[in-house]
C-alpha cells in the first residue's frame, strides 16, 4: 500500500503536464512519459509555464538523468563494496538535496508551500510516535487534503 501511494504521485505529476500535453499525438507522450521521474517533471513543468511544452527540451532532460542514473548505478555497484557505509561521506544528503532544488524551483511563496509544511509536521510527529511507516501514508494524506482545502474554485 504504502508503495503505491509513494508512485501514485506520477498520476498527479501526469495530470499537471495533462494541458501542456493536448497538443502532443498521444502515442508520442505515451512513449515519452515512460522517462517521467520527479526531476524531469518538475523541469519539464517550469519550462512549459514558461515557453510552452518542449518534446526536445524534456527529452533533453529525460535522456540526460536516464543515462546519468545507468552510469551512476553502474559505477556504484562496481565500487560500493569497497567503499562501505556511504553514509560516512554524506551522500545521505543526496536526495533532500534533490528535493530542495525541485522546491526552490516550484516556489511561489509561502501560501502555495502550505500543503508541503504540514506534510513535513505530520510526517515527522507520525515518524516519531507511530510505528514503523506510518509517516509515509498520513504525510501524503495530510498534504493532499491540505491542498484540496486550500484550492481557489
Amino acid at each position: 500500500g504504502i508503495t503505491f501511494l509513494v508512485n501514485s504521485r506520477h498520476l498527479l505529476m501526469g495530470a499537471a503536464l495533462a494541458p501542456y500535453l493536448s497538443r502532443v499525438p498521444r502515442r508520442k507522450v505515451l512513449c515519452f512519459l515512460f522517462f517521467m521521474c520527479d526531476e524531469t517533471w518538475a523541469l519539464s513543468l517550469a519550462d512549459a509555464r514558461k515557453h510552452g511544452f518542449s518534446l526536445a527540451y524534456y527529452m533533453g532532460v529525460s535522456l540526460g538523468l536516464y543515462l546519468s542514473w545507468l552510469v551512476g548505478t553502474t559505477i556504484g555497484a562496481g565500487i560500493g563494496p569497497v567503499l562501505g557505509d556511504v553514509t560516512r561521506y554524506g551522500f545521505d544528503m543526496a536526495f533532500p538535496a534533490v528535493f530542495f532544488v525541485l522546491l526552490r524551483g516550484m516556489w511561489k511563496g509561502v501560501y502555495s508551500a502550505l500543503p508541503w509544511a504540514v506534510t513535513l509536521g505530520v510526517a515527522i510527529t507520525a515518524y516519531v510516535l507511530l510505528p514503523k511507516g506510518w509517516y509515509v501514508p498520513l504525510g501524503a494524506l495530510s498534504g493532499a487534503f491540505t491542498a484540496w482545502v486550500l484550492a481557489k474554485p
